[in-house]
């Protein structure tokens, strides 16, 4: 194990290890093409011993089942919500969990059922033993990287006049693993410890601007958190932001917003060679298009303390008072926002609860149930919020859009899975009339009757459930 400074790890994880060799095992083939022979190499020993041992193929076969069944959309998405379970797994053989279920990230939760079949597996295939033979080349890429990665975090630190060693109690780890997409890059915030998981390919080099961009969030998410005040001063600008097309976290936590754009200032100021200035200011401007408007103050702010002695953490409280609000929301009214933006590399363990719903709330009732859809698709894909609440919202957009047998299989699937007494009574209201227009009246009452039942403190619910019983439902006459 290398340590390029004393609070930053390069390091392996035979968890890590572990849980991407299941997921290969079971068909994830992203980018095998591009990976490092190590990758094919023990996928073969895997597939040798499921096929020695009857008992290995069967839990295999469990554990294949459960991966199918939870794969996304985007193959990437997949990989993303399997790396944020290894990190929270203890060792093998056990893979316990270090933190109670309901404390796991929203995306590792969705695939913690994985955990029981890979202790099988990982048992019955000897992946232990699979990974003792290769923990060698395991090491030996760590002692490959150590010395690229050592300098861009040195030039880094250097930069800001900050060095990682103030920053006792926190830790930031790169972890490196062939058996992952080699395109693709995942860094984690859990708590004070920032992790980057990386996947070396055929080629020579990391992809270090990825692995920078989380390290000066390590560097600088707690700088703003100190000045409460400065950010409610800047809040108003958040308002300018809410059709910019970045991820709707920076649009409602002002903090977030500040940090991000600071980070984006600082990468386009040192792109790690030399980069003509028209090249660095398109880089400012496409971030300000994506939404993150600040980042044009930051990068002349910025050239002023390139040549001031004092580090970014004596005068990060200065540059958040030299924001000029009124000029700011100038500035942005006139930047034409992109249709996309980046996905941001860094995940939260937290990351605030319910803003796609509630976006997806907000979009259905001014009518645009286009966006509503796709926000509540994207909950319910992402496993990040209450899946019963996205159901109902989609059983609503599928309404509107006058699909009765979608609205009615939507809400159903919403009675399976939700807890909230108010989406589960409405629920059963909209089947009973859906089933009164059906003419299938038994069916209706029943819902109206477990209506009644789980939503009784609920007025609205009780009326209607009750009107529901006296009459079978007849929709309004006049268009809502």
């Amino acid at each position: 194990m290398a340590q390029p400074s004393p609070q930053v790890v390069l390091d392996t994880n035979e968890s890590l290890f572990s849980v991407l060799v299941a997921i290969n095992t079971c068909g994830y083939d992203q980018e095998l093409g591009a990976s490092s022979p190590l990758r094919t190499q023990i996928r073969s020993e895997v597939a040798k011993a499921i096929q020695a041992s009857p008992e290995t193929k069967d839990a295999s076969k469990l554990m294949c089942e459960y991966y199918d069944e939870h794969q996304l959309p985007d193959s990437s998405r997949t990989l993303a919500q399997y790396i944020s379970l290894a990190l929270y797994l203890g060792p093998p053989p056990e893979f316990t969990p270090k933190v109670k279920e309901a404390e796991l990230p929203p995306d590792a939760r969705g695939v913690v059922g994985l955990v029981q079949f890979l202790r099988t597996f990982s048992q019955k295939a000897g992946l232990h033993a699979i990974w003792q033979r290769h923990e060698q080349a395991y090491l030996g890429l760590s002692d490959r990287y150590h010395e690229p990665l050592a300098k861009m975090l040195f030039d880094t630190e250097v930069y800001l006049k900050l060095p990682s060693s103030q920053y006792l109690g926190r830790g930031f780890t790169v972890y490196l693993d062939p058996m992952g997409a080699p395109g693709q890059t995942n860094a984690r915030n859990y708590a004070s410890d920032y992790y980057v998981v990386i996947s070396p390919g055929t080629g020579s080099s990391l992809k270090m601007e990825q692995i920078r961009h989380t390290y000066l969030h390590y560097l600088l998410d707690p700088l703003a958190l100190k000045y409460p005040t400065a950010l409610k001063r800047i809040e108003p600008l958040l308002e300018a932001v809410k059709t910019a097309p970045m991820d709707e976290a920076f649009k409602n936590d002002t903090s977030l917003l500040v940090t991000e754009c600071l980070i984006r200032a600082v990468e386009a100021r040192t792109p790690g060679a030399k980069v003509p200035e028209a090249e660095r200011d398109k880089t400012v401007e496409d971030s300000m298009e994506q939404g993150f408007i600040l980042t044009r103050y930051f990068y002349e702010a910025l050239a002023q303390f390139e040549k001031d002695p004092a580090g970014i953490r004596n005068v990060f409280g200065e540059l958040l008072a030299g924001v000029d609000v009124g000029k700011e929301q100038k500035r942005a009214a006139q930047v034409q926002f992109a249709s996309t933006a980046e996905s941001e590399l860094l995940h939260l363990s937290r990351p605030i609860e319910g803003k796609l719903l509630l976006t997806a709330e907000q979009r259905l009732s001014a009518g645009d149930s286009a966006t509503a859809q796709k926000l509540a698709q994207e909950a319910l894909d992402e496993k990040s919020e209450d899946a019963g609440r996205a159901l109902f919202i989609l059983a609503e957009v599928a309404t509107m859009n006058r699909d009765m047998q979608g609205a009615r299989d939507y809400f159903q699937r919403a009675l399976e899975v939700a807890s909230e007494p108010k989406v589960v009574a409405w629920s059963h209201i909209y089947l009973g009339r859906i089933f009164d227009l059906q003419e299938e009246r038994a069916a209706a009452l029943d819902h109206y009757r477990a209506a009644l039942d789980s939503g009784a403190s609920l007025p609205e619910v009780k009326a209607a459930a009750e009107r529901g019983l006296q009459a079978p439902y007849e929709p309004p006459s006049h268009p809502q």
